[in-house]
């Protein structure tokens, strides 16, 4: 199976696009639900975008407005990643709090206090967060937490800054890694991309480029963990395998045969995994992503699982539907402990953020008899063409509304 682009690369590479007056091109991108919110959003503030197939011409020559409307901010976090970007190049943003799926608080302070080291105003109020610059300037920047989109943001508004920027205690997801390569090919000037020590030395303009973001890691350790949950044979293609080094790990732990040749993995499993322990961190670490995915593997795995979520603080919305399927799951704070049972029972259940939609899909393939899934409109924002992509390895799904 081909593994598409990575949704949670695409978002920031989108936005840094309006850095530059003149076009960028990126290859392959997804056309998945989030992705089209944040093309609607580049086009209300003036963006110029084509398709051709799967490919996206962007340029953003003129501005028409600087407020992101709130009822597509409200669908999508990674919106907030437009302001670095008009704050660097225009001085100004107006942004309605961002939303996207229910999974914890997940605050922009970040972000916030990185712009105003820059020399940025920071006005909230009546929902919104205004914006305001005479001309960023380059500053040391801390990061409390290794937070992507903070670190994203900041990166893509020190671009343009007069000055030298240095952000210390930077993510250093493959996505930021990213975004860092497509702003060196912009014509950015950046040290230390994939550390945790970024110094950006602002220039006066960036151009276009041509760019194919990389594999989604996060789909190709979905359907990996498919074919784990399943006792399938499943190979994904065109990925980077170092990139999922630490589920693979795990996979393995659970009994399962891993065979990586060159951008190609292949997993074998048995009938029924083995108990594993996962603890959900920053990259390298596990990622929270398919936290939802890997439990529920391991609701018919032999023996006790402990997960402990580290990265958000409400990422359990799907225990309670496992529940339903006949799961035995306790949770204690950020520690859900699975105790594995033979088979699970197919029932509806209901999704309540995507990759929580993920997990339960995964569990309905193991499941004895038929499953509904409500909400299954939360796979789309991440997913392309998720059943199809599945029915093609051999599961018995179909959408129904």
């Amino acid at each position: 199976m081909e593994i598409d682009r990575a949704k949670n690369a695409v978002l920031p590479i989108l936005a840094a696009t309006l850095l530059s007056q003149t076009t960028t091109t990126l290859r392959d991108v997804p056309l998945i639900d989030d992705v089209d919110v944040l093309l609607r959003l580049m086009k209300i503030i003036g963006a110029r975008i084509e398709r051709s197939g799967h490919d996206i011409m962007v340029s953003l020559p003129t501005v028409a407005t600087f407020e992101a409307p709130y009822y597509l901010t409200s669908r999508l976090r990674a919106s907030f990643l437009l302001a670095g970007p008009l704050l660097g190049r225009f001085g100004r943003a107006d942004m309605a709090m961002p939303g996207g799926c229910a999974i914890g608080s997940r605050p922009v302070d970040l972000h916030l206090k990185g712009f105003e080291a820059m020399g940025a105003r920071v006005d909230l109020t009546q929902g919104m967060i205004r914006l305001r610059s005479e001309g960023l300037r380059g500053a040391e920047i801390h990061l409390d937490y290794p937070s992507v989109g903070a670190t994203e943001n900041l990166l893509m508004a020190a671009t343009l800054a007069h000055g030298t920027t240095i952000i210390t205690g930077a993510a250093v997801e493959p996505e930021v890694v990213d975004l860092g390569s497509f702003l060196l090919a912009m014509g950015a000037r950046i040290q230390g991309v994939g550390t945790h020590l970024l110094a950006i030395e602002g220039v006066s303009h960036v151009g276009g480029a041509l760019f194919a973001p990389i594999p989604d890691r996060i789909e190709a350790g979905t359907y990996l963990l498919a074919g784990a949950a399943t006792g399938g044979d499943v190979t994904v293609r065109g990925v980077v395998p170092d990139h999922l080094a630490s589920v693979l790990a795990k996979l393995k732990e659970g009994g399962c045969e891993i065979e990586v040749n060159g951008r190609d993995i292949r997993l074998r499993a048995g009938e029924r995994p083995l108990a594993t322990d996962i603890r959900t961190h920053p990259y390298p670490g596990f990622p929270t992503d398919l936290q939802a995915p890997f439990m529920a593997l391991l609701c018919r795995g032999r023996g006790r699982s402990v997960i402990v979520e580290t990265v958000f603080e409400s990422r359990y919305n799907h225990v309670g539907e496992l529940r339903r399927m006949g799961a035995h799951i306790r949770v204690d704070g950020q520690t859900a402990i699975v105790e594995g049972v033979e088979n699970l029972e197919g029932v509806e259940v209901r999704a309540r953020d995507l990759r929580g939609a993920a997990g339960l899909t995964l569990a309905a393939l193991t499941a004895q008899g038929e499953s509904e899934i409500r909400g299954a409109e939360y796979l789309d924002r991440g997913y392309r063409n998720i059943e199809a992509k599945l029915a093609s390895l051999g599961a018995d799904i179909e959408r129904i509304a």
